[in-house]
């Protein structure tokens, strides 16, 4: 069963009773909340600190709502938009729907589940990306000589000039998704979209609605046309990751469109012709669920069209050592910081490791090892792993050195913790400045804040 996704939300309205209500709503399910009295405010607390999503009134004081929808989507694309409205202004918040809003709420809001509910999808159409744009470092995974990727290489080579529909096969962390965006970026269809959907994040209904789009009243809550992924991507790329969790229905629906190239939208009867190029991806065995009779013979036959298969870390450790070097300077530019240098113990332990993780666990081990050290070179001390399965029967037991001394003076989370205390003490609380010396992204500070319950 999945953990429910939480996340920060920012309430703004200038009655007291809506944004306590919506607060207390929300905290109940886990998320943190932060709620404002008027626009300006919004403004400035989605300046300071980074929201998933923001739910603000459209009639507020010193800056209404609108400006809030405008500015934001502006200066931060990706944060989710939700906005209330009083009975009678539903067309401003319809004209707000057409700048990207989520959704909106009519006043008064009375339903503590809606509530909830909403920012559920709101968080998980967030989600849907998967593929990050901007992958210099993970790209390179690609191009690195171990002989076991010479073959992978080629072949994504060859088929990225023709329009077959390709399958990503591999355990998670190998960088599935980084070879579906290398196979937009050198096909003739680069300069089209590239759009992705993580087939594993939303409930079934929300997967079928974001895939197809719907019309207007095709469902409570569906208060306008909205496109589906499929149909944005038109003439560009369309990567459907983490495929075999497709349920039965949208199986049958996908190969649909896989074999007529158009589909309806939900609640529609007009066809919409589309020219995509497919990219799928899996961890799982395909073929297997087939023999099982959870995935339809005809739509793997239809992905399959060109498989191909990537190996993990422990195939091909050669790469593993110029894998670091690039995401630790992935990982420091991203901190705003100088690329640490990696001291040979810490390669040899890299190259030693089997990497369950792959390219994912490796770059949480780097990530973890740029907070533990105090200067500008990693050491093997710094180097603390995951336990595997046995090490975790017994949790008395370290996989480095690090983690023995640490074990004997507290755990490793304990460690972290103090750290990140004593920085902020010595920051007076500013959390931006905090994140800066210990060399890690704000937004990976406040995961860690909330982590470990610190205010």
């Amino acid at each position: 069963m999945k953990e429910k996704r939480s996340g920060r939300v920012l309430v703004a309205d200038d009655e007291e009773g809506v944004r306590s209500f919506l607060a207390e709503s929300l905290e109940r399910d886990g998320h943190e909340v932060v709620a404002v009295a008027d626009g300006a405010a919004a403004l400035a607390a989605a300046r300071e600190e980074p929201f998933d999503v923001v739910i603000t009134d459209l009639k507020m004081p010193k800056v209404d709502g609108m400006s809030v929808v405008r500015t934001l989507r502006t200066e931060q694309p990706n944060v989710e938009l939700v906005v209330l409205t009083a009975f009678g202004d539903v067309a401003t918040a319809v004209e707000a729907m057409k700048l990207g809003v989520f959704d909106y709420l009519q006043k008064p809001v009375s339903s503590p589940a809606a509530v909830r509910e909403l920012v559920k999808g709101a968080l998980g159409r967030r989600d849907l990306l998967a593929v990050p744009a901007d992958a210099p470092a993970a790209r390179s995974t690609l191009t690195f000589g171990a002989p076991s990727m010479t073959p992978v290489v080629a072949a994504l080579a060859k088929v990225a000039k023709s329009g077959a529909t390709v399958l990503l096969q591999g355990e998670s962390g190998t960088g599935k998704e980084v070879a579906a965006r290398a196979l937009h970026d050198t096909s003739p269809r680069a300069d089209k979209p590239f759009v992705a959907i993580n087939c594993a994040v939303l409930t079934e209904h929300l997967l079928e609605s974001e895939l197809f789009g719907h019309e207007k009243g095709a469902f409570t809550g569906a208060h306008a046309q909205r496109r589906g992924r499929i149909e944005l991507a038109d003439g560009g790329t369309f990567f459907l990751d983490e495929v075999g969790e497709l349920k039965a229905s949208l199986q049958a629906k996908l190969l649909r469109v896989l074999e007529e190239k158009s589909f309806e939208r939900l609640g529609g009867s007009q066809l919409v012709e589309v020219d995509v190029r497919w990219v799928a991806a899996t961890h799982r065995d395909l073929r297997a669920m087939v023999r099982e009779g959870t995935f339809r013979e005809d739509l793997y036959h239809r992905l399959a069209v060109f498989p191909i298969r990537l190996p993990p870390l422990r195939e091909r450790r050669e790469d593993i050592v110029p894998l670091a070097r690039a995401l630790v300077a992935d990982l420091a530019q991203a901190a705003g910081r100088p690329p640490p240098r990696l001291d040979a113990a810490l390669e040899e332990r890299l190259r030693e490791e089997t990497w369950p993780g792959n390219v994912r666990e490796l770059r949480n081990a780097l990530e973890r090892a740029m907070i533990l050290a105090d200067g500008d070179v990693l050491g093997s001390e710094h180097l603390w792993l995951e336990p595997t399965e046995a090490e975790a029967a017994a949790p008395g037991e370290a996989r480095t050195d690090a983690g023995r001394s640490a074990a004997k003076g507290g755990s490793l989370a304990d460690l972290e913790r103090q750290t990140i205390e004593s920085t902020l003490r010595e920051v007076d609380g500013n959390r931006r400045a905090a994140a800066a010396k210990l060399g890690i992204g704000l937004r990976t500070l406040y995961d860690k804040l909330k982590k470990y319950g610190i205010r």
